[in-house]
């Protein structure tokens, strides 16, 4: 039988300490229903009995405190909410306690915002990780050692996993039933909980805002002009003139400060305002694709669906309100 562990942090989302919980003990019932011995033994494991959660309007009884646990199998980290720095010193206790469980053996999963708990321990160093794209540059900025993935929904490295934003742990629950029963029994548990299995991006999800939170008036200059004339054609060189910086001090300045290559920058803002369009109005492709300066269809589709996961047919007919009427 496997032991699953499933951390209740200060601050946590309350839905994704139930959510696991549900799943496999779901799990094992279909097991049971099939003649088969229940696999998963599931604790919720914290630093006291009983965590207020959701500003006290929820309060979670735990099974277990960390100092009772001496192994297990896997270790859950579910999102935590509110100021982040705040709610890694309120959790600052159980940093040591993952680090010598993950030393013994266990694997560790993050859920959403997890992310920021679990690269507290310095486990996620030099690996990928995924957590929800609002948070991306906050991440980035406090673990910078960390390779953190754009619109990736499931990292697995050696026994330590991480989810994409919000309900995108679905499909890391998902892949972790595969992974300790079969595909069959995945499967099951997809249409049970009506949850996409394989679902593999949250680009679709993702809002691009740009990284403004740097101080380079600059770049905050260039970034600006980009988003202020989406129809136009912009060069690198017409950039670079326009804040009086040398190509290639500006070239390098700007994927310092927003983690973006000039010309990922521009495609991102081009492809957000497409999104917009797409959303709100009932324009074909080519309309879309010339009201945000692009000429080449093909060239459109190719960057719309590296950006979104998605073809632009595919994101206008999920998000387009009179598409869905």
């Amino acid at each position: 039988m496997k032991s699953i562990s499933i951390l209740v942090p200060e601050t946590a989302i309350i839905e994704a300490i139930a959510d696991p919980q549900y799943m496999f003990n779901a799990v094992n019932q279909f097991l049971t229903n099939v003649g088969k011995p229940p696999l998963f033994k599931i604790q919720l494991v914290g630093l006291t009995k009983e965590i207020k959660l959701s500003g006290g309007h929820f309060t979670v009884h735990t099974d277990r405190l960390i100092n009772e646990v001496k192994s297990t199998d896997i270790i859950f980290i579910p999102a935590i909410s509110g100021d982040i720095s705040t709610a890694l010193k309120l959790n600052q206790k159980f940093i040591p306690w993952l680090i010598q469980q993950h030393k013994k053996g266990a694997e560790l999963a993050s859920l959403c915002m997890g992310a920021f708990l679990l690269a507290n321990t310095g486990l996620l160093d030099g690996k990928k990780c995924s957590t929800h794209w609002h948070t991306a540059d906050t991440f980035r900025q406090m673990f910078p050692k960390v390779n953190l993935v754009d619109g990736l929904t499931i990292t697995d490295e050696n026994g330590i996993y991480s989810s994409g934003g919000a309900n995108s742990y679905w499909s890391l629950l998902l892949h972790l039933v595969e992974k300790y029963t079969n595909r069959e029994t995945a499967i099951l548990a997809s249409k049970f909980f009506e949850v996409e299995i394989n679902r593999n991006s949250q680009s679709a999800f993702a809002i691009f805002t740009g990284q403004k939170t740097h101080k380079d008036e600059a770049i905050h200059i260039a970034q600006a002009y980009i988003e202020n004339n989406v129809a136009q054609k912009i060069s690198v060189n017409e950039l670079a003139d326009k804040v009086a910086i040398g190509r290639r001090s500006f070239e390098r300045r700007f994927k310092a400060m927003t983690n973006n290559s000039v010309l990922e920058y521009i495609q991102r803002v081009k492809i957000e305002a497409a999104k917009r369009n797409f959303e709100n109005n009932q324009l074909q492709i080519t309309e879309v694709m010339y009201n945000v300066g692009y000429n080449d269809i093909k060239a459109f589709r190719t960057i719309f669906k590296k950006v979104t996961g998605l073809t632009p047919i595919e994101y206008r007919n999920r998000y387009n309100k009179q598409m869905l009427n």
